[in-house]
């Protein structure tokens, strides 16, 4: 299954964090079916290589079709990172763009408006950084699969 979260207006907020090479761990809150642990194989483009990142989606709608469309999606998400930036594609503006594929082999992939992402400052940091411990402590040694990349579904 591919799943683009309609324009990323069903992803409501949450944290990714890269600063254990190799790993990407954190949180996102979707629409209707709440928060989801993630645990990723790779590492964010260079922009934001090494850093954490925190979201908040001002165009978010807590929507019922969410429900329909995402109300299966695995709780942890486990898998790879095929690309997390705040800057995808040099002929485009920078905005946060996420995309991942799942032990499972489902691709999922939002983007957000400008500026509804940021690196972490230290402070903030500070907050997250038991639930990234945690995280990666439950699920690092479940990412040792590899995803395939090529699932052969359209985008929804």
């Amino acid at each position: 299954m591919a799943q683009k979260f309609g324009n990323g207006r069903w992803v409501h907020e949450g944290f990714l964090d890269n600063r254990v090479e190799g790993t990407v761990v954190g949180r996102v809150v979707f629409a209707v079916i709440g928060p989801i642990d993630f645990c990723l194989r790779g590492n964010f483009k260079p922009d934001i290589a090494g850093e954490v990142i925190g979201f908040r989606n001002g165009r978010f709608e807590d929507d019922d079709m969410a429900g329909q469309v995402i109300g299966d999606m695995a709780n942890p998400q486990i898998g790879a990172v095929h690309l997390i930036s705040l800057d995808p594609h040099p002929n485009l503006e920078p905005h946060p763009y996420v995309e991942w594929f799942t032990l499972r082999k489902d691709h999922y992939r939002f983007e957000l408006s400008s500026g509804d992402a940021w690196v972490l400052s230290e402070e903030e940091r500070k907050a997250i950084d038991g639930e990234s411990r945690r995280i990666r402590a439950a699920l690092a040694d479940h990412t040792s699969d590899r995803p395939g990349s090529d699932d052969g579904a359209d985008w929804i």
